[in-house]
């Protein structure tokens, strides 16, 4: 144990104090009233570059470079030495010639039966490595932010891009429809048109969401208003119906279910309610567990009886390939009235309720 060249004291407190410095696996200092040091632990010589030889009386502003001879420190010390302050967690940086050093610095007035004889217990703790990895996660924070802010312009900016385009290839296509002769070709020209459309509405909801996870409710609810504006020329003759629970889905979830749910809607308008009929359409979206059903039906004509009639179109082929890349099967019913059409993710094995 480094202390000076002090005759060992008597005093018992002092002795405890030498033996804790000893021991001290951190860097310590046993100072006098007059900021002599009278012991240093082995620590503190390893950390702070100073000889043994350098210790026994010296004074503390006068080790290493003169690097602890900081005015304010000075002050703090002497007003603790004679009761008057105290230092808890106390940061101060070091300068020396090796760098700077970020320290916290506690120290403790020991108590004696000879008030004169006064001891100042000093431990030091250097957090320069953690403010400087502190610095460096706020830096990789600050980094993250930027690229986050980044992503959110350029996601604006290809939704921009994306709303121009599919308004161009929709109103090329309007054009086709209006300069071909055949009905066939205007049939397909309107079905690609439709598809484009169904598209555009998906993209303009998602357009106006935060990025991240889609709330289910109000995107399905949005999503059908916009339909219904475009396709529904009486509301109080047809209907759509949007009843959705509190899911929350990924925004490459919400784009699959987005374009089904449009398919559905827009070919239930188109087939289902023919000569102006009455009627209503239902969008209902259910979670349980990690799956859920989405159904859309309707009260209208029903499924075609001549099979002639009920070749899958464009549509269906669509609605396929979304469910089988959500990992769900379709189930279509005949309601009567009406068609019913249920997309079912069935839920895993862990997720399933306990009967």
């Amino acid at each position: 144990m480094p202390t000076s060249s002090l005759a060992p004291p008597s005093d018992i407190a002092l002795t405890l104090a030498l033996s804790l410095i000893s021991a001290s696996v951190a860097p310590v200092l046993l100072l006098d009233g007059n900021l002599t040091i009278v012991a240093a632990s082995q620590s503190f010589l390893e950390a702070f570059n100073v000889g043994l030889e350098d210790i026994p009386g010296a004074r503390l502003a006068d080790l290493g470079g003169g690097e602890w001879n900081v005015p304010q420190l000075r002050s703090l010390l002497m007003a603790t030495a004679f009761g008057q302050a105290s230092i808890n967690a106390y940061e101060m940086d070091l300068n020396a010639g090796t760098g700077s050093r970020r320290l916290i610095l506690n120290v403790q007035r020991l108590v004696y039966d000879d008030a004169d004889d006064i001891r100042l217990l000093m431990s030091i703790q250097d957090i320069t490595e953690a403010q400087v990895q502190r610095r460096q996660t706020e830096d990789l924070i600050r980094q993250k932010d930027d690229l986050i802010r980044d992503k959110a312009i350029l996601v604006q900016e290809v939704q921009h891009r994306t709303a121009n385009s599919l308004q161009i290839i929709a109103s090329v296509l309007m054009q086709g429809i209006r300069k071909v002769g055949s009905d066939e070709s205007r049939t397909h020209l309107r079905d690609a048109h439709q598809r484009i459309m169904s598209v555009a509405a998906v993209q303009r909801q998602l357009a106006g969401s935060e990025l991240g996870d889609v709330e289910l409710r109000g995107y399905f609810t949005d999503l059908c208003r916009s339909i219904g504006d475009s396709m529904i020329r009486d509301h109080n003759q047809l209907a759509l119906i949007v009843k959705v629970d509190d899911s929350i889905a990924s925004s490459g979830k919400s784009v699959s279910l987005g374009l089904i749910v449009t398919e559905l809607v827009i070919n239930a308008l188109k087939h289902a309610f023919p000569n102006d009929r009455d009627g209503r359409i239902d969008v209902d979206y259910r979670a349980h567990g990690d799956g859920w059903t989405l159904t859309v039906s309707d009260d209208g004509v029903g499924m075609p009886h001549d099979p002639k009639n009920a070749k899958p179109g464009l549509g269906t082929g669509i609605i396929q390939a979304l469910a089988t890349q959500l990992g769900a099967v379709i189930d279509i019913t005949d309601s009567s009235p009406g068609v019913r059409v249920s997309i079912v993710c069935r839920p895993t094995a862990a997720s399933k309720p306990a009967v």
